[in-house]
């Protein structure tokens, strides 16, 4: 039967790390959260770039996870080779679609003998996983839920700006972006890059906040609005954003000007074009967007409900959440009573 929303404040479980190696041997891992099995299945969860599966388990009480473990999900978290728990990498997000999710997925099916999944997924894991998903690559997973971009990814004037002068002349000079250089900036490009976040960044008093806005689009802030934000949740950000590599960058600013997700041809398993064909996926989406999202904006999943809808109509849903950002649909502090029954109830549509 569909889950309920929690009547009580579900307790945070104990965590379980299960290794896996991609599909070229690249390490990552899956983090069981569900200390039982649940009687909803399994339902994995997929942080953005430049973060960890660590993400969705903020200060604020409940997280995410708990909550969807309390209604009855099996929860796990998986950290593809975007995460900041496995070695820095120059990855793409068709390289993550690809060699990842398929055996990641492979772990969880065979760690609980279930014959279909269902996924929560945010940002770059969104549009990495949608890839993967609508080639063809996933076809055990029932139900998605989508945070912030997903096939079209639209950004405000100012960080398309950004992302077709600054980061291209940044690339020639460094191979990454990484919000710890507002603790500690090495020599070179990266303390000319800490000067002008903190010249131009007053928004707040933490570093890595700061920095995060720089390393992921022109806002202020960028992931989210700070009165969604408690005191601690904002604190301990300073150690869940570290290295983004400029070849996301560059896929990105390719995907950008095509106006959707797009392939180089690398992989003959994705098309070139997302959007030229039918998804190969029988599942069902629902996209989330924050209002005031100064990363993605939520024209993008409203775009991307439509091309769904364009061969299914009515299927597919779409969701805007006045006051809310990017990343604080999941980690603000009011997001349980705000956001987290509409995730349930998406993942609970037959």
């Amino acid at each position: 039967m569909p889950g309920t929303a929690p009547a009580v404040r579900p307790k945070e479980a104990r965590l379980t790390r299960i290794p896996f190696k991609s599909t070229d041997g690249f390490d990552c891992s899956v983090v069981h959260f569900s200390e039982k099995a649940g009687t909803l299945g399994p339902l994995v969860l997929v942080h953005g770039a430049g973060v960890r599966a660590n993400i969705f388990l903020p200060p604020t009480r409940p997280t995410v996870a708990a909550y969807l473990d309390a209604a009855g999900y099996d929860v796990w978290l998986i950290n593809w080779r975007g995460s900041i728990d496995v070695k820095p990498n120059p990855w793409t997000l068709a390289e993550a679609a690809v060699k990842d999710y398929r055996p990641g997925t492979d772990l969880i099916l065979k760690e609980t003998g279930a014959q279909s999944l269902k996924a929560v997924i945010h940002c770059q894991g969104s549009t990495s996983f949608m890839m993967a998903i609508t080639a063809g690559l996933l076809p055990e997973y029932t139900h998605v839920v989508s945070n912030a971009v997903s096939l079209h990814p639209i950004v405000p004037a100012l960080a398309r700006l950004k992302s077709q002068i600054t980061l291209p002349t940044l690339g020639k000079f460094i191979d990454y972006l990484n919000p710890q250089w507002g603790i500690s900036a090495p020599a070179g490009w990266p303390k000319v890059i800490d000067w002008y976040v903190r010249a131009m960044h007053h928004e707040c008093n933490n570093a890595v906040c700061k920095h995060s806005s720089f390393t992921f689009g022109a806002g202020f802030p960028t992931l989210w609005q700070h009165e969604n934000l408690d005191d601690p949740t904002h604190e301990w950000l300073k150690g869940e954003f570290a290295n983004v590599p400029v070849t996301f960058f560059q896929e990105m600013g390719r995907c950008m000007a095509a106006g959707h997700l797009v392939s180089d041809g690398t992989y003959p398993e994705l098309p070139r074009d997302f959007t030229a064909q039918k998804p190969r996926t029988n599942a069902r989406f629902a996209f989330l967007a924050g209002t005031l999202n100064h990363c993605f904006k939520a024209e993008s999943q409203r775009k991307t409900c439509d091309f769904l809808n364009s061969f299914e109509p009515r299927r597919h849903a779409y969701h805007a959440f006045p006051g809310y950002g990017h990343l604080d649909i999941f980690i603000g502090k009011n997001a349980a009573r705000d956001v987290f029954p509409t995730i349930l109830a998406e993942l609970d549509q037959s």
